[in-house]
């Protein structure tokens, strides 16, 4: 029987991969806002730097002559603001509030402490710009002034400068993207790779290997393994039961039928009147029916129960076939049978011998069964191409039309209903055979009779 799949919720490996790209691409993300915010800082603070030194040298220049006020701007103080890319400068001079020179539409921010360089934002002709704004107290003879200056710069070369970190910073923020899903590839594959083993070593084992797993296994597998193995051990020991069961129940049922019949056949020998004679006959047939019923249904419980784990051991299907045959003489004699083993002198096999003497004891029982008097069964036994037993008999064989169905359980051909059977013997065959990887086949033959074979794979 073909085990039942699982309902399947999605990949676990997946998962883990979206997990581990999604934060990759998390940080990517932050990794590019992060070099682009702090380079932008840096280049702010740079341009602020050199505003506020090319204010102070404009301050410096400010002086009281003759009762007036003069400014010579020296040359430094604009040179050190040029740029490659020849960024406007716009600067305005105020004197006790009252506009003095430059542009009069750059408007000085009031209210700052003496001293104290102010920085701001704004737009001048339409142009953004960056713009400080300082002052200073001028001291003469006879008069005491302050000077104001706002002087402000555009940002073209910032601007280009922090495109091209934030291109490098996305570049950045790719090769890390790209580096961290190779990385979380490669971890989710050896995550992986921990539970693919223990499937593995799992699916390899033999149905009769129920020993517990030994091998070490990461910490976070370690309750999957101790339910495996708490698993292993309750299926063993339940299949011990089992067998230890069915054992039992067929020595219970075989014993009280075999001293019913014997109790039935002596009283039958003490009645004399046809009637009763012919009741006690009524009943050794129920009783021979219900036992061979009883056996075949544990031996059929036997067979399924063992199939999924054989015990192979190394036989001799010729040997193995003359002990039944030894055994089954008795039962043949009683019918005016005779049993006569064929083929080759030596078979070896590697199967389950208990499995294969239940089957090999149906067929001939069958055989038996349904053989007319002074005829014989054969039982020939072939190692090439592949070892195969087979039961021959002179009966009066099978309905061809029912050879497709004959083996299915309780199934008995339409030319057995006078003959004591449950319709198992077959099916015991062929589940013997499919778990030796072989198949029953059945035939009649050219001279009359059935043919029963019971191929193994070799």
């Amino acid at each position: 029987m073909m085990a039942a799949s699982p309902t399947v919720s999605g990949s676990l490996r997946d998962r883990l991969m979206i997990t581990l790209i999604g934060g990759a691409a998390v940080l990517a993300l932050l990794l590019f806002f992060a070099v682009r915010s702090y380079a932008v800082q840096v280049a702010q603070q740079g341009q602020d730097s050199i505003l506020a030194a090319s204010v102070t040298a404009m301050l410096d220049a400010a002086a009281i002559r003759d009762g007036e006020v003069e400014i010579d701007i020296p040359y430094a103080a604009f040179s050190m603001l040029s740029t490659p890319s020849d960024d406007r400068v716009f600067y305005a001079i105020y004197q006790d509030g009252a506009f003095l020179s430059g542009y009069n539409d750059l408007a000085y921010e009031a209210g700052k402490p003496l001293g104290v360089r102010s920085f701001q934002s704004g737009d001048v002709r339409g142009a953004a710009v960056r713009q400080v704004n300082a002052s200073r107290t001028l001291i003469g003879a006879n008069r005491r002034t302050e000077i104001q200056i706002a002087l402000a710069q555009t940002q073209d070369a910032q601007s280009q400068t922090l495109d091209r970190i934030a291109r490098n910073a996305a570049f950045l923020g790719v090769g890390f993207f790209a580096l961290t899903g190779l990385l979380s590839l490669w971890a989710s594959s050896v995550t992986m790779g921990q539970l693919n083993r223990l499937t593995t070593s799992v699916t390899r084992r033999g149905p009769q290997d129920l020993s517990p797993f030994q091998k070490p296994v990461p910490q976070e597998m370690a309750p999957l393994v101790q339910s495996l193995n708490s698993l292993m051990g309750r299926l063993d020991q339940s299949l011990s039961q089992s067998e230890d069961f069915i054992a039992e129940a067929a020595h219970r049922v075989r014993t009280p039928l075999a001293t019913v019949r014997s109790y039935a056949e002596a009283t039958l020998q003490r009645v004399k009147r046809e009637e009763n004679r012919e009741a006690m006959r009524s009943m050794v047939r129920a009783i021979d029916e219900s036992s061979r019923a009883a056996g075949q249904l544990l031996d059929h419980a036997m067979i399924t129960f063992r199939a999924d784990h054989l015990e192979r051991e190394t036989l001799d299907l010729r040997a193995l076939v003359e002990d039944l045959v030894l055994r089954l003489t008795p039962i043949a004699d009683m019918r005016d049978l005779s049993l006569a083993v064929a083929g080759d002198a030596d078979v070896p096999f590697a199967g389950d011998a208990i499995l294969i003497q239940n089957a090999v004891r149906n067929m001939i029982d069958n055989a038996i069964k349904y053989a007319p008097p002074d005829s014989t069964v054969t039982i020939t036994v072939n190692a090439a191409p592949k070892p195969v037993i087979v039961v021959e008999d002179e009966g009066p064989g099978f309905n061809t039309d029912e050879i497709a169905t004959l083996a299915g359980r309780f199934q008995r051909g339409s030319n057995a209903a006078d003959s004591i059977g449950s319709g198992l013997g077959l099916t015991i065959a062929q589940d013997v055979a499919t778990a030796h990887g072989g198949h029953l086949h059945l035939s009649n033959r050219p001279e009359g009779g059935a043919c029963v074979s019971l191929q193994l794979s070799s």
